[in-house]
């Protein structure tokens, strides 16, 4: 992508499914055109996941980085604390990515909403990012000042969900 081509920012946010595969189809379709792409999980816990594994197959074009410490619950695991001192970690990886075309800052909106991290420090993250790099950011609960920002906001709605049948997730088509 040339250097004078001016990023966008993305927001997929929303109660229903797809944020997260709608910001992995555009990285597909990024990596297709010559990009190189970054995923930085905001909340997911590092381990072997499905977009990991494919996304190991397009390495180095595509790379995912799970920085986040897992579910954030009430009733043990990790304490907020340690959830937001992730966050914060996860925006530091942020920082640092200047050499890709395609940023996904996966469940950062989730993690504003939680109060993981300041929404004022991902705009001036977004404000001091190199000019030619796309943004995604992906997570329900995408606060005004986020969407107030972006060039493109898409919002999922769930209509119908195969859990509230009684069908579990299963592998390779998580919902």
């Amino acid at each position: 992508m040339g250097e004078t081509e001016r990023g966008i920012v993305m927001v997929f946010t929303g109660n229903g499914k797809g944020k997260t595969t709608a910001a992995f189809g555009a990285a597909l379709r990024a990596v297709g055109a010559g990009w190189k792409v970054l995923v930085i999980q905001f909340v997911k816990a590092p381990g072997k996941t499905g977009e990991a594994t494919a996304a190991g197959r397009l390495a180095p074009d595509l790379r995912v980085v799970s920085a986040g410490k897992g579910f954030v619950r009430e009733d043990g695991g990790p304490s907020l604390e340690e959830h937001a001192e992730a966050a914060r970690e996860a925006l530091d990886l942020c920082r640092g990515a200047t050499d890709v075309d395609l940023l996904i800052m996966d469940e950062v909106n989730f993690a504003i909403s939680k109060g993981l991290i300041a929404g004022k420090d991902v705009l001036d993250f977004l404000g001091a990012r190199r000019p030619g790099m796309t943004v995604i950011l992906t997570g329900r609960g995408a606060p005004q000042e986020i969407i107030d920002r972006a060039d493109l906001v898409t919002e999922m709605r769930e209509v119908k969900h195969p859990f509230h049948g009684g069908l579990k997730a299963r592998k390779g088509i998580e919902y």
